[in-house]
């Protein structure tokens, strides 16, 4: 965390450590997973073993998102991936589509929003509305940083949805931003910054 929230972290070593972290999370979001018993044949003998039940779903809110995907890909290879666009308006702090590409039957297991921040709450609601809608029914999100304020939003909004952090941080500021935060994770992954 100390690398993703330090100002002289360059794009690169970002995206490591938002790839690196998010690998990290996905333990613990899959934990609970529902599972299933299977018997495989070793080079030996059978063998009794255990796989998460049904077709996990990766969903990033785009774009910065995207950062967090080759993370948990390496731990969970066979998950789909989706891909959600929202775009914050910078006056009005509400959310906007700008793309839904999902895959189908998104009931046949557990979908994990991922989206490095969670500040007002607003794009987090928007991006469950629309998985709700595509037919999703158990749905997790990842965050790397929590504001109290987003929290609160979706538990009102959306109770049944878990949400892991790995930093819940004080408060947001006037203009919706995280404190301390680490600044826009988009912009700084892709050396953006302006």
């Amino acid at each position: 965390m100390a690398t993703i929230r330090n100002k002289e972290t360059g794009h690169r070593n970002f995206r490591a450590a938002l790839s690196q972290i998010a690998g990290l999370m996905v333990y613990e979001v899959t934990r609970s997973l529902p599972t299933e018993q299977t018997t495989v044949q070793t080079p030996i003998m059978a063998a009794r073993c255990t796989l998460i039940k049904g077709a996990i779903t990766i969903v990033p809110v785009l774009r910065a998102g995207l950062g967090m995907i080759d993370g948990i890909l390496e731990v969970m290879p066979e998950a789909r991936v989706g891909h959600l666009g929202l775009a914050r308006d910078e006056k009005t702090l509400e959310p906007h589509a700008y793309l839904n590409k999902l895959p189908r039957e998104l009931d046949a297991g557990p979908v994990i929003l991922v989206d490095p921040m969670l500040a007002t709450g607003g794009s987090a609601s928007a991006a469950i509305s629309m998985l709700r809608q595509a037919g999703a029914s158990d749905i997790r999100m990842i965050c790397l940083v929590a504001a109290p304020e987003g929290i609160d939003r979706l538990q009102k909004d959306h109770p049944d949805v878990t949400i892991y952090a790995a930093a819940l941080d004080e408060c947001l500021n006037e203009k919706g931003y995280i404190i301390p935060g680490l600044g826009d994770a988009g912009d700084r992954m892709y050396g953006t910054i302006i």
